[in-house]
């Protein structure tokens, strides 16, 4: 199995630097990972990076928390593409969820997907499995499904990370339209094998070269 083609190479510490960003990219490219997800401000140096090769680069919308204004975020997409990304990974309003507010949920996950796809993007929505109850989980799932997002994503890795359970759960929820994207404390390679063997297909981490090895 090609592990590799599955990980999107992954740095989103505050404290990253320019040429810690540099170094993911060549290492992505040197063990064929699918893409490299860093924070906005470097998609643009990850892009010329990446120019020419097969990993897609990749950033973070309304990164970490989701609680942004819906035009914000939208706006976000659209600087993101601007600047070079091809995927990016947006966070869905966690708070609204939990206040039960899944009108307002709904509204936050159509308008970023539209945005996306709207300028040639593929999206992935992050609906933060560890801050989330199971019945909150399978809602939050079916209005990714619904709003016709590339993947639904588990996590961060800020409040929590990936489990097979949520990985097979998702899968259900969101049908076969949407993939699964695991992220989150994936650090081993027999872990990341039992996550696709769930049904991810990526794997969201910083731990990529010790998994292939």
């Amino acid at each position: 199995m090609n592990i590799a083609g599955r990980i999107d190479h992954t740095l989103l510490k505050p404290e990253a630097t320019e040429k810690d960003i540099v170094d993911l990219c060549h290492e992505a490219v040197k063990h064929g990972f699918a893409s490299v997800c860093v924070n906005p401000v470097y998609i643009c140096t990850a892009a010329r990076l990446l120019h020419g090769t097969s990993v897609i680069p990749c950033t973070v919308i309304g990164f970490p928390l989701g609680a942004a204004f819906i035009e914000i975020k939208m706006q976000e997409i659209l600087a993101a593409k601007a600047h070079g990304a091809r995927e990016v990974d947006a966070v869905m309003c966690i708070g609204k969820a939990k206040s039960g507010d899944w009108k307002a949920v709904q509204r936050d996950v159509n308008l970023m997907v539209q945005t996306a796809q709207g300028c040639g993007l593929k999206i992935k929505i992050i609906i933060e499995t560890g801050l989330l109850n199971e019945d909150e989980k399978q809602k939050a799932a079916e209005i990714v499904r619904e709003a016709g997002a590339d993947y639904i994503k588990t996590s961060t890795g800020y409040f929590g990370g990936a489990t097979v359970e949520d990985v097979k759960n998702l899968k259900n929820w969101a049908g076969p339209g949407v993939k699964v994207k695991a992220s989150g404390g994936i650090k081993t390679k027999e872990f990341a094998l039992e996550l696709i063997k769930a049904g991810a297909d990526r794997l969201g981490t910083s731990s990529g070269i010790v998994i292939i090895q």
